[in-house]
């Protein structure tokens, strides 16, 4: 029975029922999408972070995919952040220390991070040859890394529950650079709250000794791969970032 919606989305509707969560798919999603999600939140269960156990994969009566994992009590670290904005740097700060534990798991399954920001990259409508060329290069430049990346770690996908911080939604994981997941972070932070965004960053450098225009360097590579999720309020920003690419 379901009692709550959760989220609502073109893509998808998640809702709880009783200790469960039940993410239902648009009927038309790919099912190796789903089943991608599935098998993305089995492995990373498997590092011993804290995340949502996977329950099972099944069909609807309408014929719609969906995804059962354990419901986790309390409110996002997105809200918390709304409602106690002076406390922004602990929470950062310790937002920062989930992520800097994730980037120590290893799950060498998961499809490498360089390679789908290939794909998306070489997929974008909304760009030009010639920037599309400089953007491959850079990214071709990269160091290749195998840490768990995210691919969305932001503060609305962080539950704190009383057992600690959960991290949820892990559609978008893979394999790669850790700069380049704290540069992704950076950019969804930066369109919500630029404090946080900064402090945010400075810390990741301070913390792990990372120059910050190393981090910086990702910024135009994140920014085209957030451009394929087609958000209008986004486009200048994220286009302004595409021009600091530098190929030297």
């Amino acid at each position: 029975m379901v009692e709550k919606i959760l989220i609502a989305s073109g893509n998808h509707n998640v809702f709880r029922e009783g200790n469960r969560t039940v993410k239902v798919f648009r009927k038309d999603f790919p099912k190796s999408e789903v089943l991608r999600e599935a098998l993305h939140m089995a492995l990373v269960e498997g590092t011993g972070l804290k995340v949502p156990q996977l329950r099972s994969v099944e069909v609807m009566e309408d014929g719609c995919w969906a995804i059962v994992y354990d419901y986790i009590e309390g409110k996002t670290l997105m809200q918390h952040l709304e409602e106690e904005p002076d406390k922004m740097e602990a929470y950062m700060d310790q937002m920062l220390d989930c992520q800097l534990e994730m980037f120590g798991k290893k799950v060498p399954l998961l499809n490498s991070l360089k390679a789908k920001m290939k794909r998306q990259i070489q997929g974008l409508d909304c760009i030009n040859d010639i920037t599309r060329y400089e953007l491959l290069t850079k990214l071709n430049s990269m160091p290749e890394h195998a840490k768990l990346c995210h691919g969305d770690f932001c503060p609305s996908n962080i539950v704190v529950a009383e057992d600690g911080w959960y991290i949820l939604d892990w559609i978008h994981a893979a394999q790669g650079n850790a700069s380049a997941d704290v540069a992704r972070t950076y950019l969804l932070l930066t369109l919500n709250n630029l404090d946080a965004a900064y402090y945010y960053l400075n810390r990741f450098c301070e913390k792990t000794g990372t120059a910050k225009l190393y981090v910086q360097s990702w910024l135009p590579l994140v920014a085209a791969a957030q451009l394929t999720k087609k958000r209008p309020e986004e486009a200048d920003l994220l286009h302004s970032w595409l021009n600091v690419v530098d190929t030297d």
